[in-house]
This record gives structure tokens, sequence and C-alpha cells, in this order.
């Protein structure tokens, strides 16, 4: 097995042009009304999960996930609270590692890789698998040190100068703080504090974003900023998406994977992926009558 420890992993040159953009449009609980198929998804996966199970000690929180992360695509995760999407996102990069008692079985793969082989660096693998986390969390510090901070502890080399602007850049936000640049990153508003923690994760040039419920803490003008911003970022990154807005999976994201809470015989909660496909074809013809039951609001 290769271990991540060794520098970037070789892969085929990252795609430039950008994906059409989904346009599944919820406006009624009936699935087949005021919807408007997305344009197919075809990347291929850079990732894969294979019978993934989450556990916490001897409490298994998520069953059985087996999934692809398609390269250059928005993959959302969508379903009730305690369903654990956000425990299957958090083990795609081996953040579950750092919570006393937690342990991944099946296998999480990245090029082929499975990142929890003994001769992988977690380290690594979260360079090369970055995390927005929920609710915007600057340094502080700078604007500057925010996005050079990553730059300098994994040695990356190269001008900073041009790597933090080609960064702030990157998250659209160069040309509102370029001339405050030395200006703390506390000081600037939530949704431009969650485009500057943006701009700290592909400052290090990730190959995947993951973002767990980026928008929930931020105003529409803001959430609509962040969701233009993810179109725009998978010219060369791939993303995968929490959310509990039902109507943002359906408006940024190529694949939808739909989780719920099921109880066993001994009366234990569970999490489980239930359905996973084409976002257009999730939301209008899902093939499981869960799935059906909650993007038509009946539970959740």
């Amino acid at each position: 097995m290769t271990s991540h420890g060794s520098g970037n992993p070789t892969t085929e040159e990252k795609v430039m042009t950008t994906p059409e953009r989904p346009n599944v449009q919820i406006s009624t609980p009936g699935l087949a009304s005021g919807t408007e198929a997305a344009p197919e998804a075809t990347g291929e996966p850079i990732m894969n999960l294979s019978g993934v199970s989450v556990y916490y000690g001897g409490y298994e929180a998520v069953r059985g996930t087996t999934l692809p992360i398609r390269q250059n695509q928005i993959t959302a995760m969508i379903g009730p609270s305690g369903c654990g999407k956000s425990t299957i996102l958090r083990s795609l990069n081996r953040m579950n590692d750092l919570i006393p008692g937690a342990r991944v079985a099946g296998k999480v793969s990245y090029h082929g890789h499975d990142i929890y082989a003994k001769d992988v660096d977690p380290i690594q693998v979260r360079r090369h698998v970055g995390m927005v986390f929920q609710k915007p969390n600057p340094f502080p510090k700078s604007i500057y040190e925010n996005v050079a901070y990553g730059i300098k502890i994994n040695r990356i080399k190269g001008n900073m100068d041009d790597m933090v602007e080609e960064a702030l850049t990157g998250a659209a936000l160069w040309e509102e703080v370029k001339d405050k640049l030395k200006t703390s990153g506390m000081a600037l508003s939530g949704g431009q504090q969650q485009r500057l923690c943006i701009a700290r994760t592909i400052a290090v040039k990730p190959e995947v974003i993951l973002m767990d419920e980026p928008c929930s803490a931020l105003d529409p003008i803001a959430t609509g900023r962040i969701e233009d911003l993810m179109y725009e970022l998978t010219r060369i990154y791939t993303i995968v998406i929490v959310t509990h807005n039902m109507q943002q999976a359906a408006r940024v994201s190529h694949y939808t994977a739909f989780f719920t809470a099921e109880v066993d015989e001994n009366q234990v909660r569970h999490g489980r992926l239930v359905e996973f496909d084409d976002t257009s074809k999730l939301f209008t013809k899902p093939t499981d009558k869960r799935t059906e039951d909650y993007i038509a609001g009946r539970f959740g």
C-alpha cells in the first residue's frame, strides 16, 4: 500500500472545464411537479466507500455505507438529524480519528489507496482531503496569516504573496480584502469568514473539499455566495457537502446520498445510507419509499 505521507499521489490531470450546474427545483411535496432535470454528471470516482461502518466504542453509529465520490462533482449528503451523514463525511479524511473510541470498519479509498491503511499518515490525508466546518472558524490572526498558515506548516514552496492571493481569489474574496490583508480575520462578516476558511483550505491545494453544513450559520445572501463559489470550485476540486437544506442539495449537487436512522431489534438507533443517485433522479424519481417520504416532508 502506498503511503499518503510521501508527497502528492499520481493522478490524471485535473479537469479544468466547468461541469454544467445542477438545477433541480423543489416547489411542492409532489415529486414530479415543479422539477427540472439536472444534466447528467459523468465524473470518475476519486474516492470510494465500501461497506463503511463507524463505531464510537461499542456503538455502531453508521452501518455499511457504500458509495462513490466522483471527481470534479458535488455530492450532497442529506437526511434527518442523527442519521450519520456528518459521521460519514468525517470518515473521508479521518477526522473521526480525533474522537476517543472512534473506529472505522470497511474501506475508504482515495485514488484506489485505503486511507486507513497502517502506512498512511492521517495528516497527509487531510492535506489532500480538506474540511470546511459548519461554523466559520478563522484563526485569531490577520487575513493574510490565516491563508498563509497551511502553506507554511506544509512547507509548500513558492512566492507566499502570490499563493495567498491565488487562494483568496479562488475563494472569491480577494477583491473584498486585498487592501486590508493585515486586518484580523475575525473582523470579517460571517459569510466572508466562511470564504476565508475556504481560502485557507484550498491554499494547500487539496483535491477534495468536505463541507459540513457550511451555510447553516449564514444569511441568504451569504449562502448564495457560498453556493455560487462551490459551483466555481468544481473546475478544480471535488466537493462533498452535508446539508439539512434539501433545496440547497437540489441547487448545487450532481449526486445526492440520502441517509436515515433505523432502530434495531434491541431498540438501538443506527444511521444507514438508503439511496444514492444523480440528484435529478433522486429528487424526482426516488426508488425507495423512505426517500420519497423524506423529500415530501412526511418525516425529518
